[in-house]
This record gives structure tokens, C-alpha cells and sequence, in this order.
């Protein structure tokens, strides 16, 4: 293949950048929101559950969507609509407004993985396609990293208003690579998997069960780093983003390209595609239990570094369980494949985001931390038993 596609992906880590960006504002600026809406730990977990149940219903929809009229238009609505509902959010003056926006939101970016799922199905040969996952997630990584670096140097409402501005800027840089670095034909020979066919195949349901088992903690460390900071350790949101919060994305970036390096490496070496990648994920699950130990540290810094590493084995597994369905289900399903496990992780999040908030403002977060540890073991011991045949795996 040609080199240049990398250039594709490369532009498609930014879009990840910025579906993260976008998002994670949220979190960054939870204590400010809290103050202006008088919202406690539940409402904010209530929050997060709705933009979860509207992403989780909305991600297949998107899927379907974007495999219809093809990867440009695809990712071209989904962008410009969540970069709309992100520019909206800095305008709102109710909770009410913040709530259509965070509707709005999560019906757009229930589009960002699958076009990135389907880029990379495009794009990258099997064997690269954790790679292509884990520069991904260097995008989510670094959005992350941004998220509660601009709200520090700026008001709420502003940092909302740059993150969405941004989006408008990526689509014209995208039709020009696509342009220029347009993606290999598909094959004569490719297979035709139809939605009735995946939906009948149990390794479909392994891969959602897997996804709601094992991105419990990345879900935590996703949404609830500052707000465990300041009411754990009693710091401020600048302090909280400024010093520590930061910290958990840039593990998450390391973790995704080491996940996406051990499975290229030892599939070069002779392994097979599949056996790489449970490796990998075994390594992944096994390192996440160390989650139930955060609440035991000693200091802010103790518990940030330890989230941190529980992030860098969640992404080790996340970016290998993306790339699965890849290779099953095949590069014109792809973006509904994908589209699937988003809208389980969007359903997980449904689920923990107002029993995490309830739990924390009742217990504290320590229950919390305890209760998921342990979920990972479980995903890793369902994709295990998942059989790719030599002539889908290729």
C-alpha cells in the first residue's frame, strides 16, 4: 500500500482530537457549571447519562449512515453538527439550553468513531488497524489533554466557543486529502456482510458485551477525573485541571500506542492477527485492576498517577477491541460495526454515569473505584473464545 494514506489517518487523529475536545469540556468545567446551575453530582451524572443514551441510540443510525453515502459526507455532517452544538453550548443561559445542547451533541458525534473505524478499514491492512486505532486514540488523548488546558486559561463559555470554531476549520482540510490521497478500490473479491447476517453472529454480541465490560474504567477516567480531585482531595478546578487532570489523557495516548505497537510487532514476528491481539488485551484487562487501589493513595498525585495507569491499560485494550469487528465483519460494514461498540460504550455510560454521581455524592468514590476493577477480566475471557477465520482476518 501506498504510504501517503498515512497522511489520511494522520488528518483523521485530529478529527479524534477534536470529538474528544469537544466532549470532555464538559467534565473540565464541571465545578463552574455546578456553581452557575446549582447542579449536584447526580444531576451532573444525569447529564452525562443523557448525552449517553442519545449517542448509544444514534451511534448504529450514524453507522448505517455514514456506510450509505460514504466516509466524506459522512464525517462532514457529523463534525459540522457536533461543532455546532458545541459553539451552542457556549451561548446557553439555562440548564435547560445546556441540556438541548448535549441532545444535539450526542446525536453528532455518535459519527466520529465509526468514520474513523471505517477510514482505518479503508486505509490500513488488518495488521495495522490497532495502529491506526491507537494514533486515534492519541487524538482522544490529546483532546483530552486540551479539554481542561483551555478551561483553565479561559471562561467556560469561551472555551466552548474555540473548541467548536475548530471543527469548521478540519472539513476542507479533509476533502483535500481525500482528494489527494484517495483510499484503495475495494476489492472484487470482497465479501458482502449484510445486517441481518451480523446480527445473527454471536461474535456481533461478544464484541458489544466485551465493550460494556471492559471500558468501565475508561468510561471513569473519562468523565470523572476533576470532579474526583476536588471533592476527594478538596482542590479547586484550576488546581485540579491545571496540576493532575491533564495527566490521565497523556497515559491514555502512551497506552493506545502501545497497544497498537505489541500487536503490529508480534504479528510481524509470525503471530496470528487474533493471538496479537488477546495478548494484548489480556495485558490491558489484568493492569486495569489496579483501579480498585486509587482510593487508597495518599496524596492527589498518588491517586492521579494510579488513574493514569489504569487509562493506559484501558486504551491498550480499547484500541485492539476496535479492530476486531474489522476484520469479521468487513470494510463495507464497517462503520456500523464500529458504530456498535460506541453505542454500547454510549449504553455503559447510560447506566454508571447517575449511579457513579449518586454513589459519589453519598459515599465518595471509593465504592466506585472498587465495584469496576475488576470488569475488564470478564470482556478479556469473552473475546478470547472468538474465532476469526484465516480468510476474514485478511
Amino acid at each position: 500500500m501506498n504510504r501517503t494514506r498515512w497522511v489520511a489517518i494522520a488528518i483523521f487523529v485530529c478529527a479524534s482530537m477534536l470529538n474528544y475536545l469537544d466532549r470532555q469540556l464538559l467534565a473540565a468545567v464541571q465545578p463552574d457549571l455546578r456553581a452557575e446551575f446549582h447542579l449536584s453530582y447526580t444531576d451532573f451524572g444525569w447529564l452525562l447519562s443523557l448525552f449517553s443514551i442519545i449517542y448509544s441510540i444514534s451511534a448504529p443510525l450514524m453507522g448505517l449512515f455514514i456506510d450509505r453515502v460514504g466516509l466524506n459526507w459522512g464525517i462532514t455532517v457529523s463534525l459540522g453538527l457536533w461543532s455546532m452544538a458545541t459553539i451552542a453550548t457556549g451561548f446557553t443561559g439555562s440548564f435547560t439550553g445546556l441540556v438541548i445542547c448535549r441532545a444535539l451533541l450526542g446525536i453528532a458525534q455518535a459519527g466520529g468513531v465509526p468514520s474513523s473505524g471505517k477510514a482505518f478499514a479503508m486505509y490500513l491492512a488488518p495488521a495495522e488497524r490497532a495502529l491506526g486505532n491507537s494514533l486515534s486514540q492519541t487524538g482522544i488523548s490529546l483532546g483530552g489533554m486540551a479539554a481542561p488546558l483551555l478551561a483553565t486559561h479561559f471562561d467556560w463559555r469561551t472555551a466552548f466557543l474555540i473548541a467548536g470554531s475548530l471543527g469548521f476549520l478540519w472539513i476542507p482540510i479533509w476533502w483535500l486529502t481525500s482528494y489527494r490521497v484517495p483510499a484503495p478500490p475495494i476489492s472484487a473479491h470482497a465479501r458482502q456482510t449484510s445486517i441481518k447476517d451480523m446480527l445473527s453472529d454471536k461474535r456481533y454480541w461478544t464484541f458489544i458485551a466485551a465493550t460494556i465490560l471492559g471500558m468501565t474504567t475508561y468510561s471513569l477516567w473519562t468523565n470523572w477525573v476533576t470532579p474526583y480531585l476536588v471533592k476527594t482531595w478538596g482542590l479547586s478546578q484550576s488546581q485540579a485541571n491545571a496540576q493532575f487532570a491533564w495527566i490521565t489523557p497523556l497515559m491514555g495516548l502512551f497506552g493506545g500506542l502501545t497497544g497498537g505497537y505489541l500487536t503490529l510487532r508480534w504479528s510481524g514476528q509470525g503471530m496470528p492477527i487474533q493471538r496479537a491481539r488477546m495478548r494484548a488485551i489480556w495485558i490491558g484487562c489484568v493492569g486495569m485492576t489496579c483501579t480498585a487501589a486509587v482510593p487508597w493513595m495518599g496524596s492527589a498525585g498518588g491517586a492521579a498517577l494510579l488513574m493514569a495507569v489504569s487509562y493506559f491499560c484501558g486504551t491498550i485494550f480499547t484500541v485492539n477491541l476496535y479492530s476486531m469487528p474489522l476484520e469479521v465483519f468487513g470494510r463495507q460494514r464497517a462503520a456500523f460495526a464500529v458504530a456498535s461498540l460506541t453505542s454500547a460504550y454510549g449504553f455503559l455510560q447510560t447506566v454508571v454515569s447517575p449511579a457513579v454521581g449518586w454513589t459519589a455524592d453519598h459515599y465518595g468514590f471509593a465504592p466506585v473505584c472498587q465495584a469496576i476493577a475488576f470488569l475488564p477480566l470478564f470482556a478479556a475471557f469473552l473475546l478470547s473464545m472468538v474465532r476469526v477465520d484465516a480468510s476474514e482476518a485478511a
